[in-house]
């Protein structure tokens, strides 16, 4: 089988650049090429080799049924992860991840469940029949439930894969995979743990055209399982739903030959360096959703 990238379009997105020597993980070694001016430089090669495997891995997982949540909250991920689960019809987290999001998913689901119901009183116009202060309660709460549980709309089960940009700071997100036995495919770069990990994808998770480009292909494998398992219904007869004219228009033309590469990324410590040390806190106590 033909990779699902070049080593060059990874080259141009800065994806081989890792963090700072000083702030590695050691249990990344395996992982690293060699270290420029104190800057560890990742071995794209391996980056290919795993990006095939978890493509395959993702597209044989939606081609049998399953789904793909994509979660990034770092600021770096939070247009990319939106935009290409939403292209794969897939769902995502892309603000705080809060936790019990999948350990208490029973909760998750009553509140998505408040936010369609809400939806469905605005659209009616119910909100106008209120109280100004009353209507403008229910907007906030409304919008509120969008920022946090929007990427999750439809989701009424637990996901087949769970997708992740940058493991250490969505490590309450991956544990809570771990914890469930739900697999975990993640971009992941120097500083972070590899073991906590199913399907390791060795790459800089700072740069935003790296990060976009990693999950544009985790989107397309999405695409393909989706498309192989609409041609698998149609052969036996069966009809199988799929979500809007976009995702549609998506699956006949994931596929084309690709355009040619953007210019050359250029590459630093500082822009490679991690943004911060602090950990992300999250609220165990979903009441506040």
């Amino acid at each position: 089988m033909a990779n699902v990238i070049n080593m060059k379009a990874l080259l141009e997105a800065g994806v081989h650049f890792g963090h700072q020597a000083k702030r590695w993980n050691p249990k990344m070694k395996p992982y690293i090429f060699t270290e420029r001016n104190g800057i560890h430089i990742i071995d794209l090669a391996q980056t290919v080799r795993a990006l095939n495997e978890a493509y395959d891995f993702v597209a044989d997982t939606v081609a049998n049924g399953g789904t793909v949540l994509f979660v990034g909250t770092k600021k770096q991920a939070q247009d990319a992860i939106a935009e290409e689960a939403t292209r794969a019809g897939q769902f995502y987290v892309n603000q705080r991840w809060m936790g019990g999001m999948l350990t208490n998913f029973v909760t998750i689901k009553s509140r998505l469940r408040t936010m369609e119901e809400l939806e469905r009183r605005k659209l009616e116009g119910d909100f106008d029949r209120l109280p100004k202060k009353e209507a403008l309660k229910l907007e906030r709460e409304l919008e509120r439930l969008n920022k946090m549980l929007g990427g999750l709309r439809g989701m009424d089960s637990l996901p087949s894969i769970v997708y992740v940009v940058d493991p250490r700071k969505e490590y309450i997100a991956v544990s809570e995979a771990n914890r469930l036995g739900i697999p975990v495919v993640a971009m992941v770069d120097t500083n972070c743990d590899p073991d906590v990990i199913d399907w390791v994808i060795p790459a800089n998770d700072d740069a935003i055209r790296a990060v976009r480009l990693i999950t544009s292909k985790i989107a397309d494998a999405a695409l393909e399982g989706r498309m192989r398992r609409e041609s698998l219904a149609a052969e036996e007869g069966e009809e199988v739903f799929v979500e809007g004219p976009e995702v549609i228009e998506e699956l006949q033309t994931v596929f084309e030959p690709e355009e040619s590469a953007p210019t050359a990324a250029q590459g630093s410590s500082e822009a490679n360096a991690e943004s911060s040390d602090e950990e992300s806190e999250s609220e165990s106590d979903l009441a506040t959703v």
